[in-house]
């Protein structure tokens, strides 16, 4: 496999871990470990990009009623319902 070299920046503490990754074996470098990360996200962001084309041709996502019909007709527990989460 060929590579493009570019430069990027981090904040320190995801420098480190990445670094403490490579020292425990879990990538070959830095760079492997940045790669594998990109890698990982990419595979999201197209299985995203999936979910909205197949939910734009479907009619969109089910309603909460919909998914409580779902839910007990394949014997799931009820869900908790969701808290607002603050941004910050």
């Amino acid at each position: 496999m060929t590579a493009t070299k570019i430069a990027i920046s981090l904040p320190p503490s995801i420098a480190a871990r990445a670094r403490r990754a490579v020292q425990r074996g879990r990538a070959a470098s830095v760079s492997a470990y940045v790669a594998a990360a990109l890698e990982e996200k990419v595979k999201m962001d197209d299985l995203a990009a999936l979910l909205s084309e197949m939910l734009e041709e479907s009619g969109g996502p089910l309603s909460k009623a919909e998914q409580r019909t779902a839910d007990r007709r394949l014997g799931l527990p009820a869900r908790k319902p969701r808290t607002e989460r603050k941004h910050r």
